[in-house]
């Protein structure tokens, strides 16, 4: 368990914490909520230990122990392969398996009330809580998994890590956390780089993942599928919410109208004790009443409206309408240095279609929107209709601002018939407010100036807009702003998004692009999974059943060749004779695995009674069996495994 207690910080007069407490146990699984700027991910650097505190602050038991993603990565990249890297993310685990098993041995040759004995059944106990859950013999296996889940190909395990773009470095960071398997998970905006594949298996993994977790993440259906409980960031302080993200907002809201009920009772009050002490500040007979309630005003907690209450809408300025047809794709082909990307995409937009583009890293989705574009040549013919107007955000849009303009001036200047005013409402609903505006663009942080460049194309008028990954530095609440704006929208729009709720509520086609072919799907992104799951299951239907038609046809025509039954039934006598005692070692194998992780289950309960370690004698016999019966276990399930790999080769060749 880990606990927070009266946790505090300020940056000049800005409190980003005021007296903070909070617990995270075993099994937790929960969501940071909180518009930008409320501290978020500097509370996950204190709770890893990477940004300090005062002592005593962060408290967790010996065993417990804290691994943390962050936003920004910075890797020295070496000449390591991406499997190689991947499996130092065990170094530890094997440091801690030597030292475990060095102690075993040392045990054995220590005697009685020897001196050395109760640091070393202590130092025993705890590495063999921090293996738990660790198999050594199998992290090949492990490491592979974890990969191909994040979307790392057989191929790509030999390459070198300075080959990964920095989107795939991100997942290998990830991947390294996951691989690890700490008590809790630190993971800040965890699904940034994943596609949704990627993104589907992530939340499978971590709905099975047995430790605590704590999550910022921007994608609602996300926290909404892997979290069980909602911290909430605001004013400084933090409040806990049960449920998930979704549940959150429900509660928030009833929270909500009490603090509004509240901050307006008091503010009548504030105002009618002000009155009274203004009128009556020159009169002798109540100078004891108006000094008194002075006092009660000084000492008065005021009550302050949380952030995420602001209100905030935005719409698109008006352009002039499109024809029927907006844009139409025949045989689009791309390649990149011989190496195919796409080939014949071929597709017709008509006015109003709200098209999201789907597909794993790498498939094409950036390169499909700039040839789109105009931005990137290709084969095959590309149509725009009549009076189309086309604007176009792309991931690395903020890279090209002017850093000399401030904020105001660069959005400002980009805007045609639109006063300060409603500019300033548009930066409003991109987080820039007050002075912010005023602000160099070059003083910026990334995720500000990808917020800038947004807006910047977002205000000019256009029919047909394409937007790659918008949603990357927004929070939920800019990303509902943008999202109601989109449903609003009446031209058309073509989205890559790796946020399934932000594109769900407003796309009525998908496109696919999977193994250089591009498929129209109609419906929201949900209806697209649904479809491809429900086409995956007829597939595996049909593939059983070609098996058994070609089994029953197999079995009728056999019963017309004896000959050939004869010759079978020999070869299936000889492959038994050989596959017999395999199985048989396999058998004996599995039946001793299974006593043996049985006695072993009886030890670890016992060891995890307190009332063991008082007896030391008891305590190195337990300890003793258990270190013997772990490489008992080691040696059976290397049996097993081997007779296992013979069984298959040879089941291979019936």
């Amino acid at each position: 368990m880990l606990s927070i207690t009266d946790l505090s910080l300020q940056y000049g007069s800005k409190h980003i914490f005021r007296n903070v407490s909070a617990q995270v146990y075993d099994s937790d699984r929960i969501g940071l909520a909180g518009v930008n700027g409320t501290g978020k991910s500097t509370l996950l650097k204190i709770i890893c230990g990477q940004q300090e505190t005062d002592p005593g602050v962060v408290t967790r038991a010996s065993w417990f122990t804290v691994a943390y993603l962050p936003q920004e990565i910075t890797i020295d990249l070496g000449s390591r392969t991406l499997f190689d890297e991947a499996e130092r993310a065990f170094d530890e685990v094997l440091n801690h398996q030597q030292e475990l098993d060095e102690i075993g041995k040392t045990l054995e040759g220590l005697a009685e009330g020897d001196p050395q004995l109760e640091p070393l059944l202590d130092r025993q106990g705890e590495l063999q809580h921090l293996l738990e859950g660790h198999d050594v013999f199998r992290i090949r296996s492990e490491i592979e998994r974890i990969l191909f889940g994040l979307g790392f190909s057989k191929e790509d395990l030999d390459r070198p890590v300075a080959d990964f773009s920095g989107g795939w470095i991100m997942r290998l960071l990830l991947a390294k956390l996951l691989l690890k398997k700490p008590s809790l998970l630190l993971l800040d905006e965890p699904t940034n780089h994943l596609d949704l594949d990627s993104l589907t298996w992530m939340e499978d993994f971590l709905a099975q993942y047995p430790g605590a977790m704590v999550i910022i993440s921007h994608d609602r259906s996300f926290l909404d599928r892997v979290t069980t409980k909602t911290w909430e960031l605001s004013l400084g302080r933090l409040t806990t919410y049960k449920g998930n993200y979704s549940h959150y907002l429900v509660e928030k809201e009833q929270r909500m109208e009490l603090e509004r009920a509240a901050y307006e009772n008091q503010q009548a009050m504030i105002k009618q004790t002000e009155r009274f002490i203004t009128r009556f500040r020159a009169k002798s007979t109540k100078a004891k009443q108006v000094q008194s309630r002075a006092k009660q005003l000084e000492k008065l907690e005021r009550i302050e409206l949380s952030e995420t209450e602001r209100t905030i809408h935005f719409s698109f300025p008006p352009a002039a309408s499109s024809g029927r047809d907006v844009l139409q794709l025949q045989g689009v082909n791309k390649e990149f240095d011989g190496k195919k990307v796409f080939k014949d995409v071929s597709f017709d937009l008509q006015r109003g279609d709200k098209l999201a583009v789907v597909g794993v890293n790498g498939a094409g989705k950036t390169t499909l929107l700039k040839i789109m574009a105009g931005l990137e040549p290709a084969t095959g013919k590309i149509r725009q209709g009549h009076n189309v107007i086309l604007t176009y955000f792309g991931q690395h849009q903020a890279q090209e601002l002017s850093g000399e303009l401030t904020v105001l001036d660069t959005v400002y200047h980009a805007a045609q018939d639109m006063t300060i005013t409603q500019v300033r409402s548009l930066l409003g609903a991109f987080l820039f407010t007050g002075d912010e505006v005023e602000k160099k663009v070059q003083v910026l942080s990334g995720g500000e100036k990808s917020r800038v460049a947004l807006a910047k194309m977002l205000i000019k008028p256009a029919n047909l807009m394409l937007l790659d990954e918008p949603t990357n530095h927004l929070d939920i609440t800019s990303q509902e702003v943008l999202q109601e704006a989109m449903r609003q929208y009446e031209g058309t729009i073509i989205v890559v998004s790796h946020n399934r709720f932000f594109v769900n509520s407003f796309v009525n086609k998908v496109l696919e692009i999977k193994d250089g072919k591009a498929t129209m799907y109609l419906g929201n992104i949900d209806d697209y999974l649904a479809t491809r799951t429900q086409a995956e299951t007829d597939a595996a239907v049909r593939i059983d059943q070609g098996a058994a038609d070609q089994k029953t046809k197999s079995s009728f025509d056999a019963r017309d060749r004896k000959a050939q039954r004869r010759e079978r039934a020999a070869r299936r006598q000889k492959l038994s004779g050989r596959l017999n005692p395999l199985k048989k070692k396999a058998a004996v194998a599995e039946k001793e695995i299974e006593q043996l992780e049985r006695r072993k289950d009886e030890l670890e309960s016992l060891m995890a009674d307190s009332e063991l370690y008082a007896d030391q004698k008891r305590w190195a016999e337990v300890s003793k069996e258990y270190t013997t019966l772990k490489r008992q276990l080691e040696r059976h399930y290397e049996q097993w495994e081997k007779a296992q790999e013979q069984i298959e080769l040879l089941e291979k060749d019936r």
